[in-house]
């Protein structure tokens, strides 16, 4: 009784705490109109605020016209190079392609033969943790979300290495290989200590194979046999492709160089895009797809007829159905208008997955809901903004189909994103030249200070 007692003042005292917060940090939304705030750092028709210069990618999703913006097909384009070009030159070899993406973020110009092979081994010789790193930072310290322990095993990298703090081009570049290597054996790592300690399974560490891609280490990580198939293997490493990087204005990326525009180190800074990356408006998003799409399944009788799942996707975006949010998961882009490039090249092996599998019938439900989702968009939220599924609509459904584990969506678009953000860190350090320091409008009117004992 004196427990509940007590937990009962505490939650009292707690939301008396919050009742004063609310009271006194209000700021009304018309405030932003009027004093021009360009929210979320984009401007009125959308479009993001010019923050800075890069070399490292292009994300093209509309063209200005005589200052309208006009939807157009989407393009990504790493360095020059769309793509669409990367993935079918990859396929023609019928080879990985991640490495090549990654040598090609961080240096600017596609690899030679000879090139690529030294930076596989590289990374290969990179991809084991320093001495008693897992038993101390890992094993012993389980996290129910492998996205936090990411952040905390790239901050404990400081301690292991000799020149965190160094700040030159070599430094940095050593460091950036490292942790594109490593990044991928925390993952696994922390996923296996999280099923034992919070799953209850059994948890499994295989010695990594000095000869495999980042893909092919992956999958032989998580499979309890170590076996897979080559298809397997080079379709992750497809979306491993498909996610390295996304211009420098997206939440994470553009986290990486705020941070590196201040001069600290590197863990600091991946750490920090690695947790704006867990945000559920960020990184998130393919797993929310995926928990939409399965009540899809269970609340709609017939997933070929267009009227009821049309139906329901009202609904959702009514607010009544889903979690609340009135989003529509993997449907709509800040940038992207017609179509996303990596939905567009996902959708086509998701396709192809799906018969292997036997899941032709829900991958004809996705398709379904990106066809009837802009539609019922229009209705419901009376816009006129065009949008399209991205790349988060099926990239979800091709990890479960992959045998992937949701615990691992996010944590796997950070493996891919590590380099792009390491690239964009050491662009910024090179050439950005000044700390990143946007304006804050104060809105607070000066007051005089009351002693204390005058106070109500």
């Amino acid at each position: 009784m004196n427990q509940e007692t007590e937990e009962g003042k505490r939650i009292s005292s707690l939301e008396s705490l919050c009742e004063e917060y609310r009271a006194h940090n209000r700021i009304p939304a018309e405030l932003f109109d009027k004093y021009q705030v360009k929210r979320g750092l984009r401007n009125p028709d959308g479009t993001g605020v010019v923050a800075g210069l890069t070399n490292i990618s292009n994300v093209h999703g509309y063209i200005i016209e005589d200052e309208e913006k006009t939807p157009d097909e989407g393009r990504l384009i790493y360095r020059g190079i769309d793509l669409r070009e990367l993935v079918e030159g990859c396929a023609r070899d019928n080879r990985f392609g991640f490495e090549e993406v990654e040598w090609l973020l961080l240096f600017g110009k596609l690899p030679s033969k000879e090139q690529l092979e030294r930076f596989n081994r590289t990374l290969n010789e990179n991809r084991e943790l320093p001495s008693y790193f897992a038993e101390d930072m890992i094993i012993k310290a389980p996290s129910a979300n492998i996205m936090n322990k990411l952040a905390r095993s790239v901050l404990a990298l400081y301690s292991y290495d000799p020149t965190p703090d160094d700040p030159s081009l070599e430094n940095n570049m050593r460091q950036s290989v490292e942790l594109i290597a490593r990044l991928p054996t925390i993952m696994t790592y922390a996923y296996q200590v999280k099923r034992r300690y919070y799953d209850k399974k059994s948890m499994y560490f295989h010695p990594l194979c000095p000869e495999h891609h980042t893909a092919e280490a992956i999958l032989r990580a998580l499979r309890p046999d170590t076996q897979f198939t080559d298809e397997e293997a080079k379709l992750l490493d497809l979306c491993l492709m498909l996610h390295a990087e996304h211009g420098g204005g997206n939440n994470s990326t553009f986290t990486s160089r705020v941070l590196s525009s201040s001069g600290t180190d590197i863990y600091s800074t991946i750490a920090a895009s690695i947790g704006s990356l867990k945000g559920p408006k960020h990184g998130g998003a393919n797993h929310r797809v995926m928990t939409m799409m399965h009540e899809i399944m269970e609340q709609v009788q017939n997933w070929e007829n267009e009227d009821e799942v049309e139906a329901y996707l009202e609904k959702i975006l009514r607010k009544e159905a889903g979690d609340g949010s009135g989003l529509i998961y993997g449907i709509g882009h800040a940038v992207y208008t017609l179509s996303d490039p990596r939905a567009v090249i996902l959708k086509e092996k998701a396709g192809n997955l799906a018969r292997e599998k036997g899941m032709e019938r829900e991958f004809n439900l996705f398709q379904l809901v990106e066809k009837l989702a802009p539609d019922a968009f229009a209705r419901v939220k009376g816009s006129s903004k065009v949008v399209s599924a991205n790349v988060d609509f099926y990239s979800g459904l091709i990890y479960q189909m992959l045998g992937i584990p949701e615990d691992l969506f996010t944590p796997l678009f950070a493996v891919s994103r590590i380099g792009g953000w390491c690239a964009h860190r050491m662009e910024e350090m090179f050439t950005g030249g000044r700390i990143i320091r946007p304006a804050y409008r104060s809105l607070t009117r000066f007051q005089p200070y009351v002693d204390l004992k005058d106070r109500q």
